[in-house]
């Protein structure tokens, strides 16, 4: 008789989970067929718009309409309507030039130069192994002219321009350094190299100038930091200013050299998926380090910065970042076009998200109008904040007293490390980010993009500040063996 009884509730069990299956199914199909409903009806409304549009130009319009301009208008709007404020559409030689550019690499003779009061081009930075280089052309010298242009205020763009041209192609240049012009009658362009890493010693302390990340960075951070490590360096500066960002596989890269064991970074999807995108090892460079910041440190140089705060292993200096902290994606069209999409919040590995918000230096040092004008000429005596960084570094200290004001200029450094000693676990929290006004740095969002594959990148879409030039190309005719790749990668 039980056994009859346990059957019968068994089997209503069993009924009853057939039931509520088949309604949940019935309401998440219901579900799922409205929505597709109503994006099918979305879409019609959308190119039904298009078409009545398109219909009505081509009947009546006084003009003669270039199809590919037209396609990359309408791509142009459609990303523009969407109000990603870091998404865009990339004609096919736009996107061509973001992948070249993202491998570090360009086509010309070396140089970035300036623009002086008399239309000359002034060197302002040779790079190594470079045409330039092999050729003698120093830093602080003046082109006067390009082949058979003569350099002048009415001439100088056209000379710039002409630096610029295919690789193995060759050209020639008057310099003067001083009141001494000499002629290079034969300079050959070709692929050169961009450093992105610069770096050099102050007494005990390593210093490393990191200006963009790209496929091209981590080799020469590695690199800087080793011949750091080797001169018996006692501290490390890590200078971000300026720094919009990059690719965020170079910065995990990078992190991985100098932080311990855990995640570095995770990836917050729409639909609240979160992705660990990077880990770090157990082994790393354990000397004390300083981050230096300002309102130019944006996107992958902020994970750079907040990573190294996280662990612990540095503090920064300078000024609060831009604020971003989203990940875009480039995804290639079969046309050779691209769009970058912004596709998730990405996050450092203990703190909260900073979008919109930035990070809040730990020893806040401001420069002056006449600094900010002249920032490319500051020099350890002349640039408040990187003398705040050394003494902090020469000091060894790694820990943040609870209040820096007593502590300026580390005067009594004694009475500061007892007072680290008692405040050991504070931490200053991120105040909210101010209205950012710097509206023309450089939109740096770059991917290099292997087959079906992805990466991440966290590059922020300001222009930087600056007044130097670059005035070599890419070599159009270089064959692009990455955009012909059919992939989306990560931004």
């Amino acid at each position: 008789m039980s056994k009859k009884i346990s059957i019968g509730v068994a089997l209503a069990l069993m009924m009853i989970v057939a039931a509520v299956t088949l309604s949940v199914t019935m309401i998440f199909s219901k579900q799922m067929f409205n929505n597709t409903v109503s994006n099918i009806t979305e879409r019609e409304a959308l190119y039904d718009k298009i078409s009545e549009i398109d219909s009505f130009v081509r009947k009546n319009y006084n003009g003669n309409i270039d199809e590919e301009q037209l396609l990359d208008g309408i791509s142009l709007g459609y990303m523009a309507g969407i109000h990603d404020t870091y998404g865009r559409y990339y004609s096919a030689e736009e996107y061509a030039e973001i992948i070249k550019d993202n491998e570090g690499q360009i086509v010309g003779i070396g140089i970035t130069a300036s623009k002086t009061e008399s239309g000359y081009i002034k060197v302002e930075e040779v790079y190594p192994d470079s045409p330039a280089e092999l050729a003698g052309i120093e830093a602080g010298e003046l082109i006067v002219k390009v082949n058979d242009i003569d350099l002048s205020l009415e001439t100088y763009e056209e000379g710039k321009n002409a630096i610029s041209g295919k690789a193995g192609t060759t050209l020639s240049l008057v310099v003067r350094n001083g009141t001494e012009d000499r002629s290079i009658p034969e300079i050959v362009r070709r692929k050169v190299q961009k450093p992105t890493i610069y770096h050099e010693t102050y007494d005990n302390v390593g210093y490393i100038k990191i200006t963009d990340f790209n496929d091209a960075t981590y080799d020469q951070f590695r690199k800087a930091v080793e011949s750091l490590v080797d001169d018996k360096v006692q501290s490390l500066i890590f200078d971000l200013r300026n720094n919009g960002g990059g690719t965020v596989d170079s910065v995990i890269k990078m992190l991985d050299l100098l932080l311990p064991e855990g995640d570095i970074a995770t990836a917050t999807y729409k639909d609240g998926r979160v992705e660990v995108l990077g880990t770090s090892d157990a082994s790393c460079v354990e000397l004390p380090m300083v981050v230096l910041t300002n309102k130019g440190t944006a996107s992958a140089a902020e994970l750079f910065t907040q990573a190294l705060k996280d662990y612990g292993v540095a503090k920064s200096v300078g000024e609060k970042t831009y604020g971003k902290g989203t990940m875009q994606v480039y995804h290639k069209l079969k046309d050779g076009s691209a769009i970058k999409l912004t596709i998730a919040k990405y996050n450092p590995p203990k703190s909260p998200n900073y979008d919109g918000v930035g990070i809040q230096p730990d020893y806040e040092v401001l420069l002056t109008e006449d600094q900010v004008k002249n920032f490319s000429n500051l020099t350890e005596e002349t640039d408040p904040q990187l003398k705040k960084a050394l003494e902090l570094a020469k000091a060894g200290l790694v820990s943040l007293p609870e209040d820096d004001e007593e502590n300026e200029g580390l005067e009594d450094l004694e009475d500061l490390e007892e007072e680290l000693d008692e405040d050991s676990d504070s931490e200053k929290t991120d105040k909210n980010k101010d209205d950012d006004e710097e509206e023309d740095e450089e939109d740096k969002d770059t991917s290099n993009k292997d087959e079906d594959d992805e990466k991440s990148d966290t590059k922020s879409d300001k222009d930087k500040d600056t007044e130097d030039e670059d005035t070599d190309s890419e070599d159009e005719e270089e064959e692009d063996t990455e955009s012909e790749k059919d992939s989306s990668s990560k931004k």
